[in-house]
């Protein structure tokens, strides 16, 4: 009896000792992680690429503000021929080839704001498609997050589940040693037995759960994880619930895109009573023609100025005007909404916070507990007090109490990197990730003048080519 205690206690203690030990061999951290995925993220890159099109909105509403000049030609060929029609015979015949070319500008001289108004609108709908890059790279950041303190979880279970595993099988052989010299019953054995068979199922199933916590991680960061190193210490978030609740409402990037549209249907509304206003514009026109068979040149040109508006157009105008003040009003209501989500989010995700630091703090009592309560109970079990039942239900209890902690560790610190989403705080400059970070404005402020092939043209290839290489 004393010999099977002191190698199951020998064992556990060796067990509790590695499973110490194991992560202190890691060496990938979690800023890697985050690294890899902002620069692994398909997601980034398509939406990325969408806020180029939308900087591309601005270059084509500024054209609108200069002159539109185009060119047409034409070549062509007239003849005529007539008969006398009591002869039979054919009195006259003409043919002429005849060519033009033409070139004619025009620009809009008064427009009461129209063109500018559209200029307007196109930027808000730039800075609100910026900040909702700004979201994704949160989600994405916050799904690294998740990834990697999973595989940490999965990891260390699944080395707890083995060290367990390897303790039933020295119980189960001490077990048959002591039946076989008669001390216990076919019983003890068979629970010995009955308890290593659930622990193989549930092994299997701890390493199912971390081949797809890997899985996970390989989709997220763009690789296999390797040896994963435990984070320092936890985010700084904000001092209290109500100051992380101030700091959203200001810096969210999903209140600011918010805020965004509500100014681009504002704006809209300009545009639909613009619209209802006469236009005035200026044309000027030149070209030449030539008569290819009279052997005759003629040049041309002319200055227009030219003016017009609505009169009726079967309502249509109106119909848009009140569209878009359904619009302004649809927007308002949006930002209403999105304000007290993001409130309510990071009232949420404080609350978990306050759950997984609480939590942490009983498994690390539940721990102490357990540890005394194995302790007594292996030493009643040397007088004769405890039987080996006991002995492998609290051997039991103080591993699910480690496996308890470990849980109780990833989701305190997922929850903290949660708290830090719910901000908007939650991004490559806010964490000082070294990374190359896209810099939206580069590219905006290349294309927001509409230019043609010239040097700044040749400095927006050598900017797309950087951004075709991240």
């Amino acid at each position: 009896m004393k010999t099977w205690i002191k190698r199951t206690s020998g064992g556990l203690a060796l067990a509790l000792a590695v499973a110490a030990q194991a992560p202190m061999a890691a060496a990938e951290t979690l800023a890697d992680a985050l690294v890899g995925a902002y620069s692994h993220s398909g997601l980034l890159d398509q939406n990325r690429a969408l806020l180029r099109a939308a900087d591309e909105d601005v270059a084509i509403a500024v054209s609108a503000l200069r002159p539109v000049v185009s060119w047409a030609g034409s070549v062509g060929r007239t003849w005529s021929q007539s008969n006398n029609v009591r002869t039979g015979f054919r009195n006259s015949y003409t043919a002429n080839t005849q060519a033009e070319i033409s070139v004619t500008a025009e620009l809009t001289l008064i427009d009461f704001g129209a063109n500018r108004l559209a200029i307007d609108a196109t930027k808000e709908t730039v800075l609100a498609t910026r900040a909702r890059l700004i979201s994704l790279e949160q989600q994405v950041l916050l799904r690294a997050v998740r990834a990697f303190m999973n595989v940490r979880r999965e990891v260390e279970n699944v080395s707890l589940r083995r060290n367990n595993l390897r303790l039933l099988r020295q119980e189960r052989r001490a077990a048959q040693d002591r039946f076989a010299v008669g001390e216990v019953t076919r019983t003890d054995v068979a629970l010995a037995e009955a308890r290593l068979a659930s622990a193989q199922s549930l092994l299997a199933a701890s390493e199912g759960a971390l081949e797809q916590a890997r899985e996970e991680y390989a989709a997220v960061v763009g690789r296999r994880p390797g040896t994963l190193t435990p984070p320092r210490s936890l985010p700084k978030t904000a001092k209290s619930e109500d100051a992380a609740k101030a700091i959203a409402l200001r810096t969210h990037p999903d209140m600011e895109a918010a805020q965004r549209a509500v100014k681009v249907s504002d704006i809209n509304i300009l545009r639909a009573e613009a619209a209802m206003k006469p236009t005035v514009t200026l044309q000027g026109r030149v070209g030449a023609s030539s008569s290819l068979s009279l052997q005759d040149d003629t040049q041309f040109g002319s200055l227009s100025l030219n003016a017009g508006g609505p009169i009726y157009q079967g309502g249509r105008l109106s119909a848009l005007l009140r569209q878009a003040q359904a619009r302004r009003d649809a927007s308002r209501g949006e930002l209403h909404t999105v304000r007290h989500n993001v409130a309510q989010n990071v009232g949420i995700a404080w609350s978990q916070l306050r759950v997984a630091r609480a939590t942490a703090a009983a498994n690390q009592e539940q721990i102490r507990a357990a540890r005394v309560a194995f302790q007594g109970v292996r030493e009643e079990a040397k007088l004769g007090a405890r039987t080996t039942l006991d002995v492998l239900d609290a051997e039991q209890e103080l591993l699910n109490a480690q496996a308890a902690a470990i849980s109780a560790g990833v989701d305190e610190y997922i929850a903290a990197y949660t708290v830090l989403s719910a901000m908007g705080l939650l991004t490559a400059t806010h964490l000082h990730l070294p990374v190359r970070q896209y810099d939206p404005a580069a590219y905006y402020n290349l294309v927001k003048d509409a230019p043609v092939k010239s040097k700044q043209g040749e400095k927006l290839d050598r900017v797309l080519d950087a951004l075709g290489k991240q």
